[in-house]
């Protein structure tokens, strides 16, 4: 198929509605969409600033995408970049360090693992907020999704800092509890994992500064059931890590000091999707000779849109369908950044 099902494109006030649903359809845990309407509005409004903004250096922009189903025009799912995280509001997490102890007296050596907050991740990029609705996640969209995160990176790099970094949600029960966070944060924090997550997502994180434990947990001291859950991923996010770890993120030994799963990070400049996208220059074609899928989009941030489709090129041009000239609102000759999956 070299026509697109699905646009990509910058979300904005218009799409309040649109992601209201999907913040009913993603439940509790999904952080970044628990929001109340008029904080929803606000960040979709914020949204709208940073695309238009004509800035070349890294930034609060907070780049928030919508997946929009070309046919009907519904909002199927949503993903994010951060440019800046950690100055407002501060990015907290627990550093794992292995520590070595040992007695010649009892011929005894072990290691334990131990916690201790830090904010290392302070002015790093951040790419996460996917989502998918269930009837929507068919044909590698949830892929294309996420890898569209780095075609905007790559658009204008130095828009991002050199450092990237994307949270993996944790492990939690269907219930909503959070094995890691009744061994650790209900004994700080005093309140349900929820309301935690909640204060995250909706507030300066002023109370996690005041909170948060000041001294190393080990994590021996801790029930089997919070340290088998230790920088473990919810078995809904096994999908994402995995496509991280294609582009190149690898585990930090950080977690989240709510649930506890990974926090993954990357060299801005040796993600995969991003080294490996070029510039070409766009023409229809009615019929394409040994195209491959694609992700094709629009090199520029402020008229940013990318689709999934096949595209063939050679010598410096890209051909596809036009109904992908009609999907980026381009006209033939265009430039065009492509990233050609060489495999399919």
């Amino acid at each position: 198929m070299s026509a697109p099902n699905y646009v990509m494109r910058a979300a904005g006030p218009a799409d309040l509605e649109g992601f209201k649903q999907l913040r009913e359809i993603a439940g509790a845990g999904f952080t970044s969409l628990m929001l109340d309407d008029k904080a929803m509005a606000a960040k979709l409004a914020l949204s709208e600033q940073s695309f238009a903004s004509a800035t070349d250096v890294a930034g609060s922009e907070r780049y928030f995408m919508a997946l929009e189903h070309i046919e009907t025009g519904a909002l199927a799912g949503c993903c994010g970049v951060k440019s800046t995280i950690g100055e407002t509001p501060p990015f907290f997490n627990f550093r794992m360090f292995t520590e070595a102890q040992s007695s010649n007296v009892v011929n005894r050596r072990f290691d334990m693992r131990v916690l201790i907050g830090v904010n290392d991740f302070t002015g790093c990029s951040e790419v996460g907020s996917l989502f998918v609705r269930p009837e929507h996640r068919a044909a590698g969209i949830g892929r294309a999704l996420a890898q569209n995160r780095y075609m905007l990176m790559a658009t204008a790099p130095q828009r991002f800092r050199s450092q990237v970094v994307s949270e993996l949600r944790g492990v939690v029960y269907p219930d909503g509890t959070s094995p890691f966070w009744e061994a650790v944060g209900r004994h700080f924090f005093k309140m349900d994992f929820d309301e935690a997550d909640k204060l995250s997502a909706t507030t300066d994180n002023q109370f996690i500064l005041d909170l948060m434990p000041q001294h190393a947990i080990y994590v021996d001291l801790l029930s089997q059931e919070a340290r088998d859950v230790v920088g473990k991923c919810h078995k809904d996010g096994e999908g994402a890590q995995r496509l991280l770890e294609w582009e190149g993120f690898t585990f930090s030994n950080v977690v989240d000091i709510f649930d506890g799963g990974p926090l993954m990070s990357v060299p801005r400049d040796q993600i995969r999707t991003l080294r490996e996208s070029k510039r070409y220059k766009v023409e229809p074609a009615a019929q394409l000779t040994n195209a491959k899928r694609a992700l094709i989009a629009v090199p520029n941030i402020q008229t940013y849109r990318c689709v999934s489709a096949h595209a063939s090129v050679a010598n410096g041009v890209a051909q596809v369908d036009a109904a992908v000239l009609a999907a980026l609102k381009l006209e033939a000759g265009a430039e065009v950044l492509i990233w050609m999956d060489d495999v399919h």
